[in-house]
């Protein structure tokens, strides 16, 4: 079950696993039915699930006691739409990868809360403030106390959208103002000090699956006032899991663990001992090794 309206491509990644791993070509279902005010039913009956997709001018799709829902690919801003569904699909029974979990969901979706857990747990990251609609004097006084260098990102955002390095008050209000027209809360950070040598930024997505890491990819942005995310223009490598060291390891497990996932894709830096930036819910599965090293484990344990 993805959103097919996506463009990412994971879904059919995700669907090769599964044929892979059990010779037969899964049933696939759109999410976006199921979001509240969808017209896609989950209902159970006699202790069984049945999800039923209305199709328009064909027979609705229906899917019967189904043994396993790989659940993926929702974005970010339909998450809490998705909740009343994850919670009739947690309460069936039915093999679901973390797929079902709301509560762990919102933790990795909402980056307020996302800290807030990191902080109770001890997972390292900067210093972050969250601010939701400041006025001037309220953001220039978070902006002082993290040391007039920081970034600024919204509360639920993706892709790099809507970020930005932040080392002025000018600059400042004018991302405030930003915000403001475009009704997103937002937080400000510390900046992690990720820079090398020749002054790009560079980081680590770690993809982890309970206690184990399945894909390291470093990513390396040429203009340092920019986040490290392709389609910003960073420049990705895929490093063997073997190369992280120990310490990034443990952290990108005990990031994951902290907000409630048994799966996840890990940004962190290696400077100031190793730091999160956040979790990714659905990381990109049309990568490079994609298949074989991240989607097949990641069915696999599903069964």
């Amino acid at each position: 079950m993805t959103d097919h309206g996506s463009g990412e491509g994971s879904s059919s990644v995700l669907a090769a696993a599964v044929e892979c791993l059990t010779g037969t070509v899964p049933t696939t279902i759109d999410a976006r039915p199921f979001l509240v005010g969808g017209a896609g039913r989950a209902i159970m009956e006699g202790g069984r699930l049945t999800l039923t997709v209305p199709a328009v001018g064909a027979v609705a799709q229906v899917v019967e006691a189904p043994e396993v829902v790989v659940v993926y690919e929702i974005p970010p801003v339909e998450r809490a739409r998705f909740a009343g569904f994850q919670r009739v699909l947690r309460a069936s029974g039915v093999a679901c990868l973390g797929g079902g979990d709301a509560r762990a969901w919102h933790a990795a979706t909402d980056k307020g809360a996302m800290v807030a857990r990191f902080r109770r747990a001890g997972v390292a990251h900067m210093e972050t403030l969250t601010l939701h609609t400041p006025d001037a004097a309220t953001a220039l006084a978070a902006f002082t106390r993290l040391g007039g260098d920081v970034w600024a990102r919204p509360v639920i955002g993706a892709g790099g959208a809507d970020v930005f390095h932040v080392c002025t008050p000018g600059r400042l209000e004018d991302v405030r103002l930003h915000y403001a027209a475009t009704g997103q809360g937002w937080l400000l950070s510390r900046d992690a000090g990720n820079v090398d040598r020749e002054g790009r930024r560079h980081q680590l997505r770690v993809v982890v699956l309970g206690e184990e890491v399945l894909r390291v990819c470093e990513h390396v942005q040429h203009d340092p006032d920019q986040p490290c995310n392709e389609s910003l223009g960073a420049v990705s490598s895929v490093l063997r899991p073997a190369r992280l060291p120990r310490h990034l390891a443990r952290l990108a497990v005990d990031a994951t663990r902290a907000l409630g996932l048994p799966f996840g894709g890990v940004d962190l830096v290696a400077e100031h001992g190793g730091v999160v930036f956040e979790v990714n819910v659905h990381p990109v599965l049309d990568v490079p090794g994609g298949l074989p090293g991240v989607a097949v484990p990641f069915v696999k344990a599903h069964y």
